[in-house]
Order: structure tokens, then C-alpha cells, then sequence
């Protein structure tokens, strides 16, 4: 038996699906027990004395906990999910496009593999946080740049003062962008507002705001398997940064169960965008399908949140941890 710690349940599309497997969907179990004793009193004929005593048993059990196991297994017994984490730890298997074949797009498939977790919105927060410090101490009178018991030149001073500097315009809230929250400072190590903010624009832009889970089965980290975990989902409904705290940045073995999306594409070549008919119409299909090209070159650059090759997106349906046994308690125990 495996005892797993859930990260994240489609609660809705597992339904769904055990749903068309089983026919329904078992949310409670009822036990219903009853005793009857009838006691009858005086003639039949004259009158009559019913007495009636029973006992009731109910008892309800949620199976919510036990409905992603259920589909697990539903799905391994019809032969419909296949566990591929063998398969894409060898670096030859994504070289030949053996994957493919194996595990098309739409194929509902396991993987576990060492991977962490990435929310831009959490970049931000800490960059946030840390400018906050660096900040608060030179406040304090701390200088990391080794200038606060400089002398300060004759004038300057008094220069700076009576410059008057334009006002810097406030974004509206529509307007504000995560890269927003960092303010102007200089920190240890180099670090600066700018610097920071131009970080966070490109987290925001290679990997949209939101928790993503990022798996790298091989060592060469040019493997990627990507899902984006959607909020309001069981099981992933706290904060980023408490997520973070739990769990950490580091690279940890996670299991996660869905249907491959799809794969980034090998041919990322600028498209030529000729979507214009004689005489000015527009053909909207060559529109679309050009924008299409032209975000798929753009995802083989990196640039924006799209499975690069040789790497493949997945739907999920649940991410969780197995939990290790205690072999020495167990050992005891026999």
C-alpha cells in the first residue's frame, strides 16, 4: 500500500473520469442496523398493546480522500495509465523520439522524478522582502557599499538637496506588474531594485504567474516536464509563500499523474506571416496558424510559457509524495 501526501487533486476532473469508469462516483458509505420487538397486550379479539423497541446504528464515511487512489487504480487495471519514469530517466529516450511513440499527446501517464516547485509571484514576494532588509538596515546606519563613513565632497550635498527631481509616476493598480512591489535600493552582493525588477519581468514572462511544478528527469536539465497546477483545487489552497516554506526550492523526488499535453516543437523557425489575400482581405486561418508559428519560435527561445523541445507538457490530475516507510519499525514488528 502506498501512503501518499497529495500536493494537488483535480477533484472535478477525477470525478469526471472515474465517473465514465465506474459508472458513479462513491462519496459515503451508510451502515444501518435496526431491532424490533413487538409485545402484544389483552385479547386480540378486545384490544391490543403494541410495544416497540428497535436500535439504530448510522454510520458515515467520506470516501473524498480515497477518490485519486481510486482512479489510479481504475486506470492501471482497464490498462489506460502507464508509468513512463523509467522510460524518460534515460537521456536516449528523448534523443530518438521514442517518447512520442510511447506517450503521445492526450496519453494518461505517471512520472516520478526529481523536480521543484517555481511561482513567479513568489520571486517577486522574496525580492520584495529582501530589499525591505536591505533597506531597514541601512537605516540602521549599515552601508554595504562601504561608503556611509565616507567623507561627503564639499556641495554635493547641498547640490542634491536643491535639485528637484520630477515626480515619479505611480502605476494604477491595473497597471502594476509583480516587478512593481521591489523598490529602488542597493543591497549585498551587487543586488539592486533594477536588477531584481528585470529579474522578476523575465520569471513572469518565461513561466506565467501562478505554482508550476517543473520535473528534470535527466541530468542534463535540458529535459523539462512542465504542469501548471490551477488554484482552487483540493489540496492547493494556501498561500505561495507557505507552500514554499513547506516544501522548499530544492529539487525532491514527485510523482505526478495526469495526460501529456503537448510537445515542444523541434521546428521553431520564424514564420513569414502571409496572411494577406490579394486585394487586402485577411485570411484568418493563415492569421491564426502564422501567430501560432511565431509563438512557437518564441517558446523555443524560451521566452514565453510553452514546453520546449525536447520537453512535454502535462495535464495534472494529481501531484503527490510517497511516503517512506519505517523498515526498522517494521522489521521489529515481525
Amino acid at each position: 500500500m502506498i501512503l501518499r501526501e497529495f500536493l494537488y487533486v483535480d477533484t472535478d476532473k477525477v470525478r469526471a473520469m472515474l465517473a465514465q469508469l465506474a459508472g458513479g462516483v462513491a462519496e459515503e458509505e451508510r451502515e444501518t442496523s435496526r431491532q424490533e420487538k413487538r409485545n402484544t397486550v389483552g385479547p386480540r379479539s378486545f384490544a391490543q398493546h403494541l410495544q416497540v423497541t428497535g436500535e439504530e446504528k448510522y454510520t458515515q464515511k467520506s470516501l473524498g480522500d480515497a477518490i485519486f487512489p481510486t482512479l489510479e487504480d481504475e486506470l492501471e487495471s482497464n490498462g489506460l495509465l502507464r508509468d513512463i519514469s523509467e522510460e524518460v530517466s534515460e537521456e536516449s529516450e528523448w534523443t530518438s523520439g521514442n517518447l512520442k511513440k510511447i506517450a503521445p499527446p492526450g496519453s494518461l501517464v505517471r512520472v516520478t522524478a526529481m523536480g521543484s516547485l517555481f511561482d513567479a509571484r513568489y520571486t517577486a514576494s522574496v525580492f520584495a522582502d529582501f530589499a525591505s532588509v536591505a533597506l531597514g538596515l541601512q537605516g540602521l546606519g549599515v552601508d554595504f557599499l562601504g561608503a556611509a563613513t565616507a567623507p561627503t565632497p564639499a556641495g554635493k550635498g547641498r547640490a542634491n538637496k536643491s535639485a528637484p527631481r520630477p515626480p515619479k509616476r505611480v502605476p494604477t493598480d491595473s497597471e502594476r506588474q509583480l516587478e512593481d512591489a521591489i523598490p529602488d535600493f542597493k543591497g549585498p552582493s551587487g543586488a539592486d531594485g533594477e536588477s531584481l525588477r528585470a529579474i522578476t519581468r523575465v520569471a513572469r514572462g518565461v513561466f506565467s504567474p501562478g505554482l508550476h511544478l517543473n520535473l528534470f528527469p535527466v541530468n542534463s536539465g535540458d529535459a523539462l516536464i512542465g504542469a501548471r497546477l490551477q488554484e482552487g483545487r483540493q489540496y492547493l489552497d494556501t498561500e505561495a509563500d507557505i507552500l514554499f516554506a513547506r516544501y522548499g526550492m530544492e529539487r525532491q523526488a514527485w510523482t505526478l499523474v495526469g495526460s501529456i499535453g503537448s510537445y515542444g516543437p523541434e521546428d521553431t523557425s520564424m514564420p513569414d506571416l502571409d496572411f494577406v489575400r490579394p486585394g487586402g482581405a485577411v485570411n484568418r486561418g493563415s492569421f491564426a496558424e502564422g501567430i501560432n508559428v511565431l509563438m512557437k519560435h518564441l517558446g523555443g527561445l524560451g521566452f514565453v510559457d510553452l514546453p520546449q523541445h525536447p520537453g512535454f507538457s502535462m495535464i495534472p490530475f494529481a501531484v503527490y509524495r510517497s511516503i517512506p516507510r519505517n523498515l526498522e519499525a517494521v522489521a521489529l514488528r515481525e
